[in-house]
């Protein structure tokens, strides 16, 4: 697994040793990143994004956007395993400065604290598949406050999954690639 474009572009990340981690291939995440690049959301440019990196795992979505211009992901995961592989790829890739690591379920945020920062405008969430939790973070997101009003939201699940925007979300794209399903959307205005 690498980084596929911008300033770390081919730069290794280490990859989990065990299969709880199912990290974003680096096909998918190139497709993704050019769908974001180049399609037409607004005055989305990676070089404004804050990121939020739900059900972070590996960290490979967040590092790609910092990769690619984001000034700042805050990546948030409950897993003692994945926030040290996050702690691993970004100190091997010399980005520890642009990132924080949050202890936390994503499907439990909570009001977002002053510690976040502003709120994000690229929010990725890649969720264990097939049991919602990624429905539940982006709520539990807005709720909280964690989401800008101009976001763009990128929800990853199995293609075979039934998948629809949770309220107050609106989709912008859907895109499938392999066995993968790629929902993009907005808020709700």
């Amino acid at each position: 697994m690498r980084i596929v474009g911008g300033e770390l572009r081919g730069r290794k990340l280490q990859n989990p040793t065990d299969d709880r981690v199912r990290p974003t291939s680096d096909r998918i995440r190139e497709a993704l990143f050019n769908v974001l690049a180049h399609g037409s959301f607004g005055d989305f440019s990676f070089p404004n994004a804050r990121v939020l990196d739900l059900f972070a795992g590996t960290g490979a979505l967040g590092l790609e956007a910092v990769s690619r211009g984001a000034p700042f992901a805050l990546f948030v995961d409950d897993h003692t395993a994945s926030r040290g592989l996050i702690r691993t790829n970004a100190e091997d890739l010399g980005v520890t400065g642009r990132i924080k690591l949050y202890k936390r379920n994503a499907t439990r945020l909570g009001p977002r604290p002053a510690s976040a920062g502003p709120a994000f405008n690229l929010v990725f969430a890649d969720p264990p598949y097939g049991k919602g939790l990624g429905e539940k973070a982006l709520t539990a997101a807005l709720e909280g406050d964690w989401i800008t009003p101009d976001a763009l939201i990128v929800l990853e699940e199995d293609r075979d999954q039934s998948l629809s925007p949770p309220p107050g979300f609106l989709e912008v794209d859907r895109r499938i690639y392999a066995t993968t399903q790629i929902l993009l959307m907005k808020l709700a205005t």
